[in-house]
């Protein structure tokens, strides 16, 4: 449909709402602000639609359902759901705005006054129309990650630096690109994005960077040139997926930063750049539910990690709708996925083939890092396995060796226990200390700090990863034997340190440590071929 058109089918309908800063239309399903698409699911859209066409007036619950899943029977946990994914997408709530109200024990009600026009501006006619060349489209659907974006914007005009760091799949790009086109109008659409993942050759860097921001001619050290060119430009340049390339990209983004005042960096890695000017925001993982309390789909709901799970069953094809019975499990598959995007979308990917229960269950094993995701992802992002080979094939060989042998242990544990463990008989315990720090920067190890000390863990996915590696290496028994030693010892050693300390009686620490002492068993017949994946 070309822009002409698209302007005619606009001009005919008299089904363009006004509220607030939004503009809907009915017809064409489409919800705007500030000329951009607003990042809403189908059902949410539906509820929508659904209130605004009787503005002021109370709709049922049971109407609502019966609009928005006409051949389903569903309960009222769906319906709050998409409630609150449509508040969210409003924004309801902040500077005091209301659109959707809650009237308790009849249904919901659009309050925001509306007013109708014959047609958009011209901006909405084709958002996309003024886009740089190679710019991402703006994502479709981003669960949990609005507060984020605002976050990191705010950050970028402030700090002129910043880089997304996380581990693989948690979103980096996704929000990178949300974050991009949140900034265009402040940009007067001056964003270039550089996509560097498909890129091998180092060497390639300074000339993929020069094209993007359209630097003319053939320049024999575009590394030089680049910084001249954007001396005097202002606009927000995009360095996405630097990790691999991390050697070139870090010193060219800091000679920009220095050399180029009203240049703006937003740079995705799984580790810093570590260079002049740079500020990290860690990207956490998804918001699931707590083990400790009994889980109803409502509260389940409200977790961010259960939305995009919920999401993307449903998306898949599969009839699926959370009921009070399956929350829990879901629960515990977000948290068994520790609540990583691609993970979560790997495997609500799989509920029509297994069943909620059978997902649940297949996470104990290694399968789960096989199964694929979007044809149309990058080839880093198809499996969980190779998410993780991209980052495991990046290390030094003395990081794989550590983060192998750091597999055998079963939730937290401190750095003494680390080093006994990984150590062996060839490496130094400084190596392992150094080498767990330069895997938490890269992103492959949690650092959990708190009055008693720093405790480390590997996310769930990331140890059945590398047990795989520890079996293949033949060193698996070796380490599980060192690892049982430690913790068959750990009481003791416990008691010791309460002795030393009169207001440490040794239970707090016992606590940080029982997944792995467990683990270890104090029997004699503990085996190390018994070790988990």
């Amino acid at each position: 449909m070309n822009i002409m058109d698209a302007q005619s089918r606009w001009s005919v309908s008299q089904d363009v709402l006004c509220f607030g800063p939004f503009r809907l239309s009915t017809t064409e399903r489409l919800l705007e602000k500030g000329g951009e698409p607003v990042q809403l699911g189908s059902r949410a859209l539906d509820i929508l639609i659904a209130l605004v066409e009787r503005p002021a007036e109370v709709v049922s619950k049971q109407e609502l359902i019966a609009r928005v899943w006409p051949d389903l029977v569903v309960d009222e946990g769906s319906l709050r759901f998409h409630v609150l994914a449509l508040r969210k997408a409003l924004g309801q709530g902040r500077s005091g705005t209301r659109y959707v109200s809650n009237v308790s024990g009849r249904g919901y009600c659009f309050v925001a006054p509306i007013s109708r026009a014959a047609s958009p501006p011209a901006i909405l006619s084709n958002s996309l129309a003024h886009l740089p060349v190679g710019f991402p489209p703006s994502p479709t659907r981003m669960v949990g990650r609005s507060e984020t974006v605002e976050l990191i914007s705010e950050e970028l005009i402030a700090r002129r630096f910043l880089t997304i760091v996380g581990p693989g799949g948690i979103g980096k790009t996704t929000v990178a690109i949300a974050v991009s086109h949140s900034m265009l109008a402040a940009f007067d659409g001056a964003v270039h994005y550089v996509d560097f993942g498909p890129l091998g050759a180092p060497s390639l860097v300074p000339n993929m960077v020069a094209s993007t921001v359209g630097l003319p001619g053939n320049f024999d050290d575009p590394l030089a040139a680049l910084p001249a060119f954007l001396r005097d430009r202002r606009m927000l340049l995009v360095l996405d997926s630097c990790e691999h390339l991390i050697e070139t990209i870090a010193p060219l983004a800091e000679r920009i930063f220095r050399e180029a005042p009203e240049v703006h960096i937003l740079a995705t890695s799984r580790e810093p750049l570590q260079v002049e000017g740079e500020r990290v925001h860690r990207i956490h993982p998804l918001a699931f539910p707590p083990d400790d309390a009994p889980l109803t789909v409502a509260c389940a709901l409200t977790f961010p990690a259960v939305q995009l799970f919920v999401e993307r069953a449903d998306a898949d094809g599969t009839v699926f709708e959370l009921n009070d019975a399956d929350a829990p499990i879901v629960g515990k598959v977000c948290r068994k996925l520790d609540g990583i995007a691609l993970a979560l979308e790997l495997a609500a990917g799989r509920v029509g083939a297994y069943g909620i229960k059978g997902i649940a269950s297949l996470l104990d094993g290694p399968c789960r890092l096989l199964w694929h995701g979007r044809r149309t992802a990058s080839p880093r992002h198809q499996t969980l396995s190779a998410m993780l080979d991209w980052s495991y094939n990046l290390l030094p060989e003395s990081e794989r060796v550590i983060l192998r042998r750091l597999s055998v242990f079963v939730g937290a544990f401190s750095l003494e226990a680390a080093q006994f463990v990984a150590a062996g008989n060839i490496l130094e315990r400084e190596q392992v200390a150094e080498a767990i720090a330069g895997l938490v920067t890269k992103s492959l190890i949690v650092v959990e700090t708190n009055h008693a000390g720093a405790l480390y863990r590997l996310l769930d996915t990331t140890r059945a990863y590398v047990l795989t590696k520890m079996v293949d290496s033949g060193e698996r028994n070796t380490i599980a034997q060192r690892h049982a030693t430690y913790y068959r010892e750990f009481p003791e050693r416990i008691e010791i340190a309460a002795l030393t300390c009169a207001k440490n009686d040794g239970t707090a620490e016992r606590w940080r440590h029982v997944s792995n002492a467990a683990e270890a068993g104090a029997d004699p017949e503990f085996k190390p071929d018994s070790l988990r994946i």
